[in-house]
């Protein structure tokens, strides 16, 4: 027996409370959601398309079996999310001005992602696909970097971060001087 999709096309969601809800089975496409609360919400094999989630709260969301393309998260708070359980492909976000602690997006491929004004302490991007992502004055404070593929990924004004070169794919990766740190630390040495 095969479950009835829901679509939601070209609709604004303000001030709505999704929170500890199971969602199954939504489409919702070119929609905007504006300061609501999904905390602890469960979707389950739900598509999001082209949306926009603007001062959202987003923490512990689960997106088991879910497909997110294109997405937007603009000042939204989105701790504890393990994006892993998405759909691999398409798996397309980009984040402005959002809290992303305690994240995982381990093993997805995330090619050209956006991190603009983040903070992403103790983010989880294992085996994750990171090649030319760009990490604009972005907190990663014990973000895990490990076998990432980040070539061609600007670092140039992220801070707080240490990646192991030997163990990540750093081919052409921009990093400004004072970030040396960030790539020297496992050797403990001391840069003045």
């Amino acid at each position: 027996m095969q479950m009835e999709t829901t679509i939601y096309e070209e609709q604004k969601f303000s001030n709505q409370k999704f929170s500890e809800k199971d969602t199954k089975h939504k489409e919702f496409e070119e929609c905007v959601f504006e300061n609501c609360d999904f905390s602890n919400a469960v979707f389950i094999s739900s598509k999001f398309t082209d949306c926009t989630f603007n001062s959202c709260n987003l923490t512990m969301v689960k997106f088991e079996n879910c497909q997110l393309n294109n997405i937007h998260f603009i000042n939204s708070k989105l701790l504890g999310i393990n994006f892993s359980e998405c759909v691999s492909q398409p798996f397309m976000v980009n984040m402005k001005g959002s809290i992303l602690d305690y994240c995982s997006f381990e093993k997805k491929k995330m090619a050209k992602t956006t991190f603009l004004d983040c903070s992403m302490k103790n983010v989880d991007f294992t085996e994750t696909d990171l090649t030319k992502a760009i990490f604009a004055n972005t907190d990663l404070l014990n973000a895990i970097f490990y076998q990432t593929v980040l070539k061609d990924a600007n670092f140039l004004t992220a801070f707080n971060f240490s990646i192991d070169p030997e163990a990540n794919a750093l081919k052409k990766a921009k990093f400004s001087l004072s970030s040396l740190p960030g790539l020297l630390n496992k050797y403990q040495i001391i840069i003045e």
